[in-house]
């Protein structure tokens, strides 16, 4: 994984260039770290413009920002752009279910499979879980089955 932290101002301005492109120009963008991840959030006061029907402007926006960073780099750096939290709300989620799952894993000392993510969501988890005792994460199934299984390890 690349090291963000010299890239932060180059982010930022690719984030509002982008946003004056598609005539959003009275915005900002600050930063915050949740589960170990570098968010970019987008202030505006429209937010749900940005958000678009279950969130598919704000994803489009960040898969177009990340591929513009990324572009000549031979590693690819790990941030999310998010907008009002809806993507930090999402994360906090995730990190909330995971940990559930894992203590239930640890209590009844059985696997426990979590539902079908995408590859983000699934970063989440594992990293969440990382440090965790006696539970193990490993990604299982293909494509849009692919999912997360936490694994009880006695220790």
């Amino acid at each position: 994984m690349l090291k963000i932290a010299g890239m932060e101002q180059e982010i930022k301005d690719k984030i509002l260039e982008l946003l004056k492109k598609i005539g959003l120009e009275n915005t900002g963008v600050s930063t915050a770290t949740i589960a170990n991840q570098l968010i970019f959030s987008i202030e505006t006061t429209h937010p749900s413009h940005i958000i678009g029907l279950r969130g598919d402007t704000i994803y489009a926006i960040d898969y177009l920002i990340k591929k513009l960073v990324e572009k000549g780099k031979k590693e690819t750096p790990h941030f999310v752009v998010d907008v009002d939290g809806y993507r930090s709300k999402n994360i906090k989620e995730i990190q909330q279910r995971a940990l559930v799952m894992a203590e239930r894993a640890r209590s009844f000392q059985y696997n426990v499979e979590l539902t079908p993510m995408n590859a983000y969501e699934r970063l989440v988890v594992h990293e969440v879980l990382s440090n965790s005792p006696n539970v193990t994460t490993e990604s299982v199934g293909e494509g849009k089955e692919r999912r997360v299984v936490i694994k009880y390890n006695p220790a």
